[in-house]
């Protein structure tokens, strides 16, 4: 093994090493989300708590309210019947009931408020919750593409897939020398016919220069007195 392939192979190691230890982002992403439903399982209870809360105080603030109405009404039949005392009487436990009804009147602005609050801080956490699941089905397809893409370059650079890339790139080109060498052949054997043709075509040239000799013989005959044979 050469000294880059172990440079490689302990580089690797090392990558591998790195990215085991390192934190898996789907699982982190998936934790927070699901801290952050629990946060808002929690607001929710705290909201239905404060609300619950809330319509009990009313219930007292009308029933104090409603008694000292009721005292109220007393104070003025005893003044009607001239029992002053227990006129006096009966305004002093209305001021008592009305004190109490003030009071939880004042507690329920307060809780009001207190609701208002916890209401928007819920639907503020569901937006932030919906915006996180978007985000983070985003960004878990983009670490499972890039780990897949990391799995690919590692196999690119193992040994073995080099290897056989480099089968093909021979393959490649004896099959480009095949191709070359069949080329050959054919031109060769085209020139080899185009040959053969051209020696029979001198040869029929021949043979007219032959024929034409020989018409020039015997008219060289005839001339000296002899006759043309018949053609």
């Amino acid at each position: 093994m050469g000294l880059l392939d172990r440079i490689s192979r302990v580089i690797r190691a090392t990558l591998n090493s790195w990215v085991s230890g390192a934190e898996d982002p789907e699982k982190i992403l998936q934790q927070a989300v699901s801290d952050m439903q629990d946060d808002l399982v929690q607001l929710r209870q705290a909201v239905a708590q404060a609300i619950a809360t809330q319509k009990r105080t009313e219930r007292q603030q009308a029933q104090a309210q409603s008694t000292a109405d009721e005292w109220y009404g007393r104070a003025q039949l005893a003044l009607d019947k001239g029992e002053d005392d227990l006129a006096k009487e009966a305004l002093t436990r209305r001021k008592s009931y009305l004190d109490t009804a003030n009071t939880l009147k004042a507690q329920l602005q307060q809780q009001d408020t207190v609701v208002t609050q916890l209401k928007d801080n819920m639907r503020l956490l569901e937006s932030k919750i919906s915006e996180a699941r978007t985000k983070k089905d985003m960004y878990i397809a983009r670490a499972r593409s890039a780990q897949a893409s990391q799995k690919i370059q590692e196999m690119i650079g193992q040994p073995g897939t080099s290897g056989a890339m480099a089968a093909f790139e021979r393959m490649e080109d004896r099959v480009m020398n095949l191709e070359a060498q069949s080329e050959a052949v054919g031109e060769l054997n085209s020139s080899s016919l185009e040959g053969r043709f051209a020696e029979l075509e001198s040869g029929s040239t021949d043979d007219v220069d032959a024929e034409l000799a020989a018409m020039k013989s015997r008219m060289t005959g005839t001339q000296d007195g002899g006759s043309l044979p018949p053609g």
